[in-house]
Formats: structure tokens, C-alpha cells, sequence
């Protein structure tokens, strides 16, 4: 019989906390459900605010964080399930950046809460009682760390610094706009 410390049931109950909450979020993208706009909905939204093209960014957050999510809470692929989490969080921080820190602000709070849980996921690996574990973390190599964050922080720097430049380009418009008026 194994034992458990409690660094393992304080992982597995971090994992499923955090990954429980990313994939709801998810699935709110994806299939609309628990209140969400769905891929057509959030698509819309996210070419709103920025993040072009609207579908395929709603569907790379969806299945950033519903996959990520579902990942984290089983333990398994622990490296690249947290950096895909982090990554799409990364982006909700940006968007939410200049309503300031605090959540009840429109803040990026809630988004760096959660984009800095999955990554030191990735980081710390999901325990022993995951799937990672039982499967001899196959998906859980140290090299896989650096990795995946590496590649997804590049990515989504590049995606965030688009998405920045977009609404940059936007709001010199509607100045421009308004000293012709």
C-alpha cells in the first residue's frame, strides 16, 4: 500500500480546483455552456476587444483552458496542460490589464491567479496521485518544462503584442476620427 504525503493531496487538490475552474471557462467558449457565448459568441467578443481572428482566438482560449484544464485536474501531460493554461490567462491579464489589479475593477486579479497556479503546475508537476504518476510520466519529462513554456510564452507574446498593436491602431483612429469632427 502507498502512502501519500500531503504535498500529493495538496497538488491533486490544486489541480482540481484550478483545472475545474479553466475547463468550466472552456466550455463556456466552446459549447456556450454555463452562461458562455460559445465559439460564435466569444468570437465575437474577442475580435471586439482585440484578439483577431475572433473564432480561431476563441477557440485556441477555449482549448487552452478547457483542455488544459481538464488535463491539470487528471495530472497528466502536466508541462504542456499548465503552459497552455497560463498562455490563454496570459492573454485574459493583458485584456484585463488597464482596468488595474482588483477583479470587482474589471481587474487582471482572478486571470494572474490562475495563469500563475497552472504554471507552477508546470513547474512543480502534478504529484503522485495523477495519471502522470501511474503512467511513469511518459507526458511529465523535465525537459518538457522549459519546453512548453518556452513555447508557449513565445507564441503568446506574439499574439498579445498583435492584439496590443490592433487596439493601439484602433484608438489612433477614433483620435484622428474626432480632430476631424
Amino acid at each position: 500500500m502507498t502512502c501519500y504525503d500531503r504535498r500529493d493531496v495538496g497538488l491533486l487538490l490544486l489541480r482540481l480546483g484550478t483545472g475545474g475552474v479553466l475547463a468550466a471557462h472552456g466550455a463556456q467558449k466552446l459549447f456556450g455552456w454555463f452562461g458562455g457565448g460559445g465559439v460564435k459568441g466569444t468570437g465575437q467578443y474577442m475580435e471586439s476587444v482585440g484578439y483577431a481572428p475572433g473564432r480561431q482566438s476563441a477557440l485556441a482560449a477555449g482549448l487552452a483552458e478547457a483542455g488544459g484544464g481538464t488535463l491539470l485536474a487528471l495530472g497528466l501531460a502536466t508541462p504542456a496542460a499548465g503552459a497552455a493554461a497560463a498562455g490563454s490567462m496570459a492573454g485574459a491579464t493583458a485584456l484585463h490589464r488597464p482596468n488595474g489589479f482588483f477583479a470587482q475593477e474589471g481587474g487582471y486579479e482572478y486571470a494572474a491567479t490562475l495563469g500563475l497556479a497552472t504554471a507552477g503546475l508546470a513547474v512543480t508537476g502534478p504529484g503522485r496521485l495523477s495519471l502522470d504518476h501511474a503512467l511513469g510520466h511518459v507526458l511529465d519529462r523535465g525537459w518538457m518544462v522549459p519546453a512548453a513554456l518556452g513555447v508557449t510564452g513565445a507564441v503568446t507574446a506574439v499574439v498579445i503584442g498583435a492584439r496590443n498593436r490592433r487596439v493601439r491602431r484602433a484608438k489612433e483612429g477614433e483620435q484622428e476620427a474626432l480632430f476631424e469632427e
